[in-house]
């Protein structure tokens, strides 16, 4: 049996985020968008209950097209804030609307936003090496520094701790712990 990080448990649905998505290399501009919405909307409540609902995202952000989502109006707002198929907080709707707004300033700024955000690691993942979980911290100096420029930059609910979980997942961070079997996978991928 393969050994993960405990996190996921035995849900079917974390399983395969974890093994197939966490902590991969993401190079993506319409994914990297994807996960700072989803993160933002998960301030405050379990991944699970986001990755539950990431089909329903996926249905009224237009697949996360960044310049659809950027157009989003006062009518789309109030659709959805009825629509209980995702987070109906405004701040962090009205948010992810600020937010494709500036992402596509930054596309104009770096050509793309994977370029901007892959800058902070000179372009390689942070592998960390954790033997358990319990040493992983929730923020960290580079978060620090990238949710500054970030709010420098106009972004809204993206602190800290949100952009920490935002880096893992697109595998800027490699935070699998160490006898997790996609530890050593990615690290080896990632040498290449």
């Amino acid at each position: 049996m393969k050994k993960r990080c405990s996190w996921c448990g035995e849900d079917e649905l974390y399983i395969k985020y974890h093994d197939e998505e966490w902590g991969v290399p993401e190079f993506n501009d319409n994914k990297h968008f994807e996960f700072l919405v989803l993160e933002s909307a998960q301030a405050g409540l379990s991944w699970i209950t986001i990755l539950r609902k990431r089909e329903n995202y996926r249905k009224v952000y237009d697949n996360f097209n960044i310049r659809s989502v950027a157009n989003f109006d006062e009518e789309k707002i109030q659709e959805l804030l009825q629509y209980d198929g995702i987070i109906r907080n405004e701040k962090k709707i009205r948010a992810s609307i600020n937010n494709a707004q500036k992402f596509i300033e930054v596309q104009k700024e770096f050509g793309n936003f994977s370029k901007y955000i892959w800058g902070f690691v000179d372009n390689k993942p942070v592998i960390n090496s954790w033997k358990s979980e319990s040493y992983i911290p929730s923020k960290t100096q580079l978060s620090e520094v990238i949710s500054k420029d970030l709010k420098k930059r106009g972004f809204k609910f993206l602190g800290p701790t949100i952009v920490y979980s935002y880096l893992q997942a697109m595998g800027i961070i490699n935070d699998h712990v160490v006898e997790c079997f996609r530890h050593a996978e990615l690290k080896t991928k990632n040498l290449k």
